[in-house]
């Protein structure tokens, strides 16, 4: 480990960022919005209502629960309902849907594009 030299990073700190002003500015659902980026992965905000439909990833699909509820429907397997504080990865390649018939607020994490 080197010496601390009161330098910032190139692409570290680049101010806080404040969840619950961003989701405030999040007006449409199922429209991931980026928030962050690091090291080449993008940081989204997602509100939820209803149903999504069933797609699939090159990459794991990780989702974390802010407010709300979503059920995770994976084919083939039983559904998984999360809540505020609770974090799910999908598998890559597993078809699924997200269901969130009260409406959510999620978080979510991925290289671009994906």
């Amino acid at each position: 480990m080197t010496e601390h030299s009161g330098a910032v990073p190139e692409g570290a700190g680049r101010g806080v960022v404040d969840i619950a002003q961003k989701f405030g500015r999040v007006t449409e659902h199922w429209s991931p919005k980026i928030i962050a980026e690091s090291n080449g992965w993008q940081f989204k905000l997602v509100k939820a209502s209803g149903e999504f439909i069933w797609h699939q990833h090159q990459i794991d699909a990780v989702f974390l629960v802010f407010a709300g509820q979503v059920t995770i429907q994976l084919r083939g397997a039983d559904d998984l309902t999360l809540g505020p504080g609770q974090l799910f990865v999908v598998p890559q390649r597993t078809e699924h849907r997200p269901y969130a018939p009260e409406g959510c607020q999620a978080g979510s994490s991925s290289p671009p594009a994906s």
